[in-house]
């Protein structure tokens, strides 16, 4: 009995013992048929690794379209080079096209599909190119674009809370004079200006007056508004009022005076060289020519005031600002959109300063100290605060040509006293009938 109940005891032990290592046995198949599919997974992640890393590492062909002004076409070639090198993820082909900032919504609107793919605008163009479908919204890094520029430049360049271009400066004017022929307190007062004899042949003050950009100045020192007090009233024009009559009469005696100067393809700067010229009115762009002719008598300072009916007042220039936008119709908007970009960056806009004197709107240059020290840049600075900003609905485009058709009356003497009201009804006429 006792023996019997040994062998059963020793016969289940050794069924446990048996049942112990077919478990172990089963484990270690598993665990090795599992290390082999992570193996093999691990194997296939890399090979799926690989495959993106080479799609990530595609070469794009891209040809782009360039448009800027003559004076820009250097810098554009070297800002598009760096560019080049910045994104090795494309393969570009630069095109470039001389087309000022001034001309490039006409330019653009007679085939937009032809038209470049990136090109820079005055933002008074804006509202008729967004109108027109011409602008491509602009859809990477908003809030870093905006946090970067001024607010004006920014609302410039915004239609119904939409960014559709990026600024890089403000676009406006100011006075260049020779120093060795006004002091800082003459040039505050066109009159003081004019009433002083420069000597023989030399002519004291020179202005675009046919040139509606500048022409303005005198009808805004005068009291008048352009499309309302806030630029956006397409039916109210004020410039044939009385105030306009006003300033209109002062005009007829300014251009008519033997000291003034109509500026007319560039003839200012010679003038300056020959030492022939007081005072003329320009912008940033042509800021390292004006010093180069007036070399230690390079003076920059903000508008004169005119007198009007006995009462100083201030000449108010347009302040509007230069953007760089993408067309609409480009093959390859997100390069597009970050070429664009890359121009107007601080970088970018350093550079413009540093070549060419063209102020900044980066907030970070704008109060950089070296930025503040150039003469031109801290006189547009002190001229915006005189500034009315320009208009930018449709209807602005309809101010120009009879702006331009008034100038060159006053100049050719067409516009007299007797007959400046009939002329200012014209004038108001053919800008607002042109909206119909």
């Amino acid at each position: 009995m006792k023996k019997s109940k040994k062998f059963i005891a020793l016969f289940m032990m050794t069924i446990m013992l048996i049942s112990s290592l077919a478990a172990c046995g089963k484990k270690g198949k598993d665990e090795a048929t599992d290390s082999q599919n992570n193996s093999e997974q691990t194997d296939n992640q890399g090979q799926n690794n690989q495959e993106d890393n080479k799609e990530e590492t595609k070469v794009e062909d891209v040809t782009l379209k360039v448009w800027g002004p003559q004076e820009e076409q250097d810098l554009l070639k070297q800002m598009t080079d760096a560019f080049a090198k910045a994104h090795p993820e494309y393969n570009i082909t630069f095109e470039f096209g001389v087309v000022s900032e001034e001309e490039a919504a006409t330019e653009i609107t007679k085939d937009p599909a032809a038209a470049a793919d990136v090109f820079a605008f005055a933002s008074d163009q804006t509202a008729n190119l967004v109108s027109a479908g011409l602008l491509y919204p602009i859809t990477l890094n908003i809030d870093a674009i905006k946090a970067a520029n001024s607010e004006p430049s920014i609302q410039a360049a915004t239609i119904d809370g939409q960014l559709y271009a990026y600024p890089f400066t403000p676009n406006s004017w100011f006075m260049y004079y020779d120093k060795s022929k006004f002091t800082e307190d003459e040039v505050l007062s066109l009159e003081k200006m004019m009433e002083k004899d420069l000597g023989e042949g030399v002519k004291n003050f020179s202005v675009d007056i046919n040139n509606g950009w500048y022409l303005s100045a005198f009808f805004f020192a005068g009291g008048c508004t352009l499309f309302g007090p806030d630029g956006k009233d397409p039916n109210t024009v004020t410039f044939n009022d009385a105030n306009g009559l006003a300033v209109t009469n002062y005009l007829i005696d300014l251009v008519s005076n033997p000291k003034f100067l109509e500026e007319d393809q560039g003839n200012i700067l010679n003038a300056f060289a020959n030492g022939t010229l007081g005072a003329a009115c320009s912008g940033t762009w042509n800021a390292k020519a004006i010093e180069e002719a007036l070399g230690e008598n390079y003076g920059a300072t903000k508008l004169p005031t005119i007198n009007i009916n006995g009462e100083d007042r201030q000449l108010s220039n347009f302040a509007d600002f230069k953007l760089i936008g993408v067309n609409s119709q480009t093959k390859h908007p997100i390069p597009a959109m970050e070429l664009a970009e890359f121009l107007t960056n601080e970088e970018n806009q350093k550079l413009r300063f540093e070549v060419r004197s063209i102020a900044p709107t980066n907030l970070n240059l704008a109060s950089d100290p070296v930025v503040l020290e150039n003469p031109a840049v801290a006189a547009l600075s002190l001229q915006t605060s005189f500034s009315t900003l320009q208009s930018s609905i449709p209807q602005m485009a309809n101010y120009w040509v009879p702006a331009e058709s008034f100038g060159n009356e006053l100049i050719s003497g067409k516009i007299t006293k007797d007959n400046a009201q009939e002329k200012l009804d014209v004038f108001v006429n053919s800008i607002l009938s042109s909206l119909n």
